[in-house]
């Protein structure tokens, strides 16, 4: 049945009385630039702040997003189910009682309140008072999840995103080329929003390689005059191993001075040789936006505090780890209006490190990202990251550095083993040495034995799909098929 529609002149009329709400009304700008200062402001003010008046402006923060939260039917639920009333979190030293959530209890809440969910504040209904745009996680476990996003919520996002790119180098003026996912995934686009409004430099948004191929990245890259890239670190390796290989072009001579990438256990060095740039490292989550991003001393990343609890947490119980320990990050955001974040434990392992950074920065610093206790495979009693063989692997100039891990269960006793598929990096390489030394080179790192298989440059694509989405698939997991 078509739908019913208005009479044209009745169209006509609700158009020219209908006002939408406008984005520039939306926003005090004056005043969230001093709540939230971009740079350069941001190095001289929070970024050296006395710790005494961090936690002050944290705890005057920390209540209001309580308070918000108790409003939200998700955390209501949740609360009350813990015995908790309004009165019970007085301050951030009450953190603790609060029960922590994962990404499981959020699929779980879209699928209560389908499809944005019950930890939603909004809803696309409140577009008649305040824009609101939707972005999503990258979908690789099943339909992404949707976030809807107040102008606040998204200005802010920007301003903590210009941060990280100043620090790793932007300057205004320069050409920045993102190639990170252009689509519902955030990726793309909050990194846009950084670069255009807040550090004066011109985003040239290439994309994945399924937008943009990856020859013609590099042309581009090469005819406009990038000089900051902006990608994953398994898609930046294979952007430069494309340029040397199949275009004859030293990417080490395409001008490039700095790489932002979010390593975890990525081997810097390996990417900063290919380009001849530095390569720093950051940290963020669809659900978080920008929390932690390394300075250029790059000695861990500094959280943002003025934004962000961080704590880390015991993977087991659910309990703080002192600071130097391995655990589960746990991230309060300390701004969000849409969709409040209280204890949302991300499941990347991280730790707090101790003492402070040469760059005079007084704010609290993550080591690095140490991979998933989600995505962790435990092989005969040792744990077994992904990310920490692919670590391994791309420091062996005898591979492209792409692999996957396949995890089955073979024999009539059902054991549970991994096999490292590595990519060679041409046809000249001795596939059974290569085999041999990366077999004895897992075992020494990681204290397990792992099965290795040696495959043709370009055969993993089809099962990492880094040609496509420049964020790989590390773990096959046939065990769950």
């Amino acid at each position: 049945m078509v739908n019913p529609r208005l009479d044209p002149e009745e169209e006509l009329r609700q158009m020219s009385q209908r006002r939408p709400p406008y984005y520039w009304e939306s926003l005090n700008f004056p005043e969230l630039m001093k709540e939230y200062p971009p740079p350069p402001d941001y190095f001289n003010t929070i970024y050296r702040m006395p710790r005494d008046q961090i936690r002050d402006l944290q705890e005057k923060r920390f209540k209001t997003q309580i308070d918000r939260a108790w409003d939200v039917p998700f955390y209501a639920r949740r609360w009350k189910a813990a015995g908790l009333d309004k009165s019970d979190i007085r301050s951030i030293a009450d953190i603790t009682k609060i029960p922590a959530y994962t990404v499981s209890d959020i699929r779980d809440s879209i699928a209560l309140q389908p499809p944005f969910g019950e930890f939603m504040g909004v809803s696309p209904e409140d577009g008649k008072r305040m824009p609101l745009v939707i972005q999503t996680s990258g979908g690789t476990t099943g339909l992404p999840r949707a976030m809807l996003y107040s102008p606040r919520d998204r200005e802010i996002m920007a301003i903590l995103g210009s941060r990280r790119l100043t620090m790793h180098g932007v300057r205004p003026g320069d050409l920045v080329q993102v190639t990170r996912a252009m689509g519902l995934p955030n990726g793309g686009f909050a990194v846009r929003e950084a670069l255009w409004k807040y550090t004066g430099a011109v985003p040239v948004m290439t994309g994945s390689g399924n937008i943009t191929p990856t020859r013609r990245q590099i042309e581009i890259m090469q005819a406009w005059g990038v000089s900051i890239l902006v990608g994953f670190p398994a898609y930046l390796r294979h952007m430069a191993l494309f340029a040397r290989d199949e275009m004859k072009i030293d990417p080490r001579s395409l001008g490039i001075r700095a790489l932002d990438s979010n390593l975890g256990v990525e081997d810097r060095k390996t990417v900063e040789d290919l380009w001849g740039a530095r390569c720093h490292d950051f940290y963020g989550a669809h659900e978080t936006g920008m929390v932690a991003a390394d300075c250029l001393y790059r000695n861990g990343m500094h959280i943002q505090e003025d934004a962000f609890i961080v704590e880390i947490l015991d993977p087991q119980t659910g309990q703080p780890v002192p600071d130097g320990s391995k655990g589960n990050l746990c991230v309060t955001s300390l701004f969000k209006y849409s969709a409040p974040l209280i204890r949302y434990n991300i499941s990347d392992v991280s730790c707090k490190m101790h003492g402070t950074c040469d760059c005079g920065s007084t704010l609290q610093r993550l080591e690095r990202i140490f991979g998933r206790s989600d995505n962790m495979i435990k092989l005969r009693g040792v744990n077994v990251f992904p990310e920490a063989v692919g670590a391994l692997v791309a420091a062996e100039s005898r591979s492209t550095g792409e692999f996957i891990c396949v995890v089955e269960r073979v024999g009539a006793a059902g054991q549970d083993e991994m096999t490292v598929m590595v990519e060679a990096a041409d046809n000249s390489v001795d596939r059974a040495k290569l085999q041999a030394d990366l077999q004895v080179r897992f075992r020494e790192a990681l204290s397990v034995k792992l099965l290795v298989n040696i495959v043709s440059r370009g055969e993993l694509d089809p099962l990492t799909g880094l040609s496509k989405n420049t964020k790989a698939n590390r773990l096959l997991d046939k065990r769950k098929s």
